[in-house]
C-alpha cells in the first residue's frame, strides 16, 4: 500500500495556483485603460518625422489614449500603419506593464540626394526612394541626372560606398551623371572637379583618391588643382 504524498499535493495546488493568478491578472490587466503614448527614435538624433506625427497615427481614431483598454488594441495594425509612413523604416509597437503605448521607430536612412526631371527625393540605404522632409535636410551628396533601370544598382552601390566611408561620406558633396554615364564628382573644400569615368573599379579608385589627396594636402597645393581624373586605376592624372 502506497502511502499519500502530501509534498506532491502541496506542489500540485501551487501549480493550479500560480495558473489562476497569472490568467486573473492577466486579464485584469488586459481591461486596464492606457496612461498615455509614447515614441522613441532609433539611432541618429535627426528627426525625419515629428514625434506628434507619430503619436497622432497612434491614437488617431481615439479622442484620448486613456479612453482605449489594452485588449481592444491591434498591435499589428498599428505597426502596419507606421510602417506604411515614407520616413518610416521599421516601427514596433507595445504596451508597456504600466499602461504606456510605446512606439520603437527607425527612420530610413538617406545616402544621397537626387535632382532631375522627376523632381528631388533621397535614395535611402535600402536603395528605395524617400521623401524629403520640411523637419530635416540630410548632409548627404546632391546627384543630378538621369538614374534609369540600367545605373540604378551600380549607382546605388556607389552611393553606399561613399555613405559608409568616413573620409568620402566628408568629401563627396555632388555626382553629376553624364549623358555617356560617366560621372564628375565635387570636393567639399576645394573647386577641383573628380573625373570619376563609369562605374568600374569603384573600390579602387576611391583608393588612389584618397591617397592622392592625403598625400597632397601635406604640401597644401590641393587649391591649384581643376581637375582629377580617376578614370585610369593605375595613376591619378591632376590638371591645374
Amino acid at each position: 500500500m502506497k502511502i499519500f504524498n502530501w509534498n506532491n499535493v502541496r506542489l500540485l495546488f501551487m501549480f493550479f495556483l500560480v495558473i489562476f493568478l497569472f490568467s486573473f491578472t492577466s486579464k485584469r490587466n488586459s481591461k486596464r485603460k492606457l496612461t498615455k503614448s509614447a515614441v522613441v527614435f532609433e539611432g541618429e538624433n535627426a528627426l525625419f518625422v515629428k514625434q506628434e506625427s507619430v503619436n497622432k497615427l497612434l491614437i488617431e481614431n481615439n479622442s484620448n489614449a486613456t479612453t482605449v483598454r489594452k485588449d481592444r488594441l491591434d498591435l499589428n495594425k498599428l505597426e502596419q500603419v507606421l510602417n506604411a509612413q515614407a520616413m518610416i523604416e521599421r516601427a514596433d509597437v507595445f504596451v508597456s506593464i504600466d499602461g504606456v503605448l510605446k512606439a520603437v521607430v527607425k527612420q530610413k536612412t538617406p545616402i544621397a540626394r537626387v535632382f532631375n526631371d522627376k523632381g528631388s527625393f533621397y535614395i535611402d540605404s535600402e536603395g528605395n526612394i524617400m521623401p524629403l522632409s520640411a523637419n530635416f535636410t540630410a548632409r548627404v551628396p546632391l546627384v543630378s541626372g538621369e538614374i534609369n533601370k540600367k545605373n540604378s544598382k551600380d549607382l546605388f552601390e556607389l552611393f553606399k560606398v561613399i555613405y559608409d566611408d568616413g573620409f568620402l561620406k566628408k568629401n563627396i558633396i555632388g555626382i553629376k551623371i553624364m549623358p555617356n554615364g560617366s560621372l564628375l564628382m565635387l570636393n567639399r573644400n576645394y573647386n577641383f572637379q573628380i573625373d570619376f569615368g563609369n562605374m568600374i573599379n569603384v573600390e579602387r579608385k576611391f583608393k588612389n583618391y584618397k591617397a592622392f589627396f592625403q598625400k597632397v594636402s601635406l604640401d597644401s597645393s590641393l587649391h591649384k588643382y581643376k581637375k582629377i581624373d580617376l578614370r585610369f586605376t593605375e595613376q591619378v592624372v591632376c590638371t591645374k
